[in-house]
């Protein structure tokens, strides 16, 4: 029986107490709270993509050994509008809402005209991230939802266009050991250019009299972007103790195509093409100064939507990040197609795990390689003009949405835990990855689909593997309960797991938030 995308799931925003089997450990106690799509239809109208769907946000709040979990649509203006139309009327990003064709004349042109220069959604159903003491869903629009992570309350809408100019905004945040925050947006064609913004947001600047942290928001760094109206497509970037590292990668947004998708009749997706024939820019801007280093690093075209971790030895910066050699993951969840390809095994490109590895000196001949770690076969060889042409080591193949102890991120590390895709684009195998060894440990079940891994470092851990993995999983046999596994880091063997008397539904990334935080 395979998991119904496109499905409409019911919501449970009153605590339900979860049958916990097995032990989980007495210093474990917080809140995940994970969020991803989980209403496809309103009345007679229904999303293209399954990124597209209202959010919907779950959470897995832990005490005493004890689970109670909740789950609540995000309130925002694009659910609220939606719900009192009964049909979609915001658009997303694979799909464009149009006019009720019940309307009359003059409010169709009024409609119409307002859509020529779009708003975007605030349907934030990607992640959950932190500013200041303000946890938030998000997506990639400039639009941001506050919400409460334990009553899933949604809360102030967040522009991020009032405190700074950026029109797309990625779904990952970084966080030093202070507790500030770094994200990174694209400005579109602002006072004639367009370019890619870092930010910071300081740590512990919410307040219940402010509506949002942002307001101590602190530029960074800008890259200027090597084309005006293309601008690259990112989701995450990689960040250690002295470095950002941003890919630009030749998966494109056309503006102007976008600008126009609504009169077009076609959706913003079909506005973003992947240009193999371009290289890759690596981009390494120095945390101190705000400015680039002064060699060029690039490699071949590909497709990168999450980074695994990124350190610095010996005159070099290691990032580890999961790549494409194009964009068909996209593709593959339309909902027209997604059934059929999943049944039927269809084969898309499949992610890997490469490590590159940028040096900070560009001392040596021409056509020489550069990296002079020896545990690696990624290699960066100098060229002419200050380029430096560098190419990832494959450390696996088939694993996709990795998460680390957060304590290790910018250091040297050893373990990562992902999900297995070796076909489909779901799975239900997780894997702890050693990517000194290249050996992986996998906990799998039968019927079942797991999202993403998120590990907890026990409380003064000195190990890296020290602490728990929890995966929230969706049992696909009649009759069987959907659950929060919990596996312990070092031995990845499964040691509870909490069932839930409520269908879960598949969602993409969470946050752990621990009781004394």
């Amino acid at each position: 029986m395979q998991y119904e995308y496109g499905k409409n799931k019911e919501e449970h925003p009153d605590p339900i107490k979860a049958e916990v089997k097995g032990l989980i450990p007495d210093w474990l106690e917080g809140t995940l709270i994970r969020n991803g799509p989980g209403l496809f239809s309103l009345g007679e109208t229904s999303y293209n993509h399954w990124f597209d769907g209202m959010a919907l946000l779950h959470n897995f709040t832990i005490k005493n050994g004890e689970v109670i979990y909740r789950s609540k649509y995000l309130r925002g203006d694009t659910y609220n509008s939606n719900m009192h139309a009964n049909r979609i009327v915001v658009s997303e990003m694979g799909t464009m809402a149009y006019p009720d064709p019940c309307k009359n004349i003059f409010s169709k042109v009024v409609t119409f005209l307002s859509h020529t220069i779009p708003d975007f959604t605030d349907n934030c159903a990607n992640n959950i991230i932190k500013y200041g003491n303000d946890y938030h869903a998000t997506s990639e629009t400039n639009y941001i939802r506050k919400i409460d992570p334990v009553t899933l309350e949604t809360q102030d809408k967040v522009d991020y266009m009032k405190y700074l100019p950026v029109n797309i905004v990625a779904s990952h945040t970084h966080y030093d050991k202070e507790g500030n925050s770094y994200s990174m947006g694209t400005s579109i064609a602002e006072k004639g250019k367009t370019k890619y913004t870092l930010f910071k947001v300081a740590g512990g600047s919410g307040s219940e009299a402010s509506p949002t942290a942002l307001k101590n928001v602190e530029v960074v760094c800008t890259v200027p972007c090597r084309s005006l109206l293309t601008p690259s497509y990112y989701h995450s970037f990689g960040m250690t103790d002295n470095y950002f590292i941003f890919i630009e990668q030749p998966l494109k947004l056309d503006i102007l195509k976008m600008a126009t998708a609504y009169l077009r009749k076609v959706s913003w997706a079909s506005c973003m093409k992947f240009h193999p024939e371009e290289s890759t820019l690596i981009h390494l801007i120095d945390r101190k100064t705000g400015k680039e280093v002064g060699t060029k690093y690039y490699t071949g075209a590909m497709c990168v939507y999450h980074q695994v971790n990124a350190f610095e030895e010996d005159g070099h910066v290691v990032f580890d990040v999961i790549a494409y050699d194009d964009n068909s993951l996209y593709d593959v969840f339309y909902l027209d197609k997604l059934k059929d390809q999943i049944a039927s095994n269809t084969v898309y490109c499949k992610p890997m795990c490469k490590r590159f590895v940028l040096p900070l000196s560009d001392k040596g001949e021409m056509g020489e390689d550069l990296v002079k770690l020896k545990y690696t076969k990624a290699s960066a060889v100098k060229e002419k003009d200050g380029k430096v042409l560098c190419q990832g080591e494959v450390l696996f193949d088939g694993v996709e949405l990795p998460r680390i102890n957060y304590n290790f991120n910018g250091m040297k590390y050893r373990y990562a835990y992902t999900c297995c895709v070796d076909v489909s684009p779901v799975a239900g195998k997780i894997l702890k990855l050693d990517v000194e060894t290249k050996q992986k440990i996998e906990w799998t079940e039968e019927n079942c689909f797991s999202s993403e891994p998120v590990f907890i470092p026990r409380p003064n851990a000195v190990d890296e593997d020290d602490g728990v993995v929890l995966v929230s999983v969706i049992s696909c046999k009649p009759g069987q309960r959907c659950f929060l596994l919990v596996l312990d880091g070092k031995s990845f063997k499964e040691i509870a797991r909490a069932y839930v008397d409520a269908e879960f539904h598949m969602d993409m990334h969470g946050h752990f938030i621990p009781d004394c935080c």
